[in-house]
């Protein structure tokens, strides 16, 4: 089992910028981890992930402006929110899954097994 607890969010304003955390514990085959976001009335979005070879990938929508990291330990992932718009503003998730194998991580909600509950990022223009 896993579990995530994520922090760090709030309201900024257009521009801004924020850093979210994600405190990771327990064990499990858990070679992905990934952030997501749910704005009211849309459908769960895949932001980025990041593997244990700390290989990233990330959303056209957020490349550039978002960054996923993670300590050494593997206990700690972050993203880095920059440049935030109005429409960034969700509801934030870590996710934690077993990917494909290889190194290869899914982009899909369902292929994550654990999740936290949600930090809320809210933008101001």
């Amino acid at each position: 089992q896993v579990q995530l607890v994520e922090s760090g969010g709030g309201s900024v304003q257009a521009g801004g910028s924020l850093r979210l955390s994600c405190i990771i514990s327990g064990s499990a085959n858990t070679p992905c981890m990934g952030w997501f976001r749910q704005a009211p009335g849309k459908e769960r979005e895949w932001l980025a992930h990041i593997n244990t070879n700390y290989d990233t990938k990330y959303a056209d929508s957020v490349k550039g402006r978002f960054t996923i990291s993670q300590n050494s330990a593997k206990n700690t992932l972050w993203l880095d929110l920059s440049r935030l718009k109005p429409s960034d503003t969700a509801m934030y998730f870590c996710a934690a899954g077993p990917g494909w194998g290889g190194g290869v991580c899914y982009r899909s909600p369902g292929r994550y097994e654990y999740w936290g509950q949600g930090t809320q990022v809210t933008v101001s223009s």
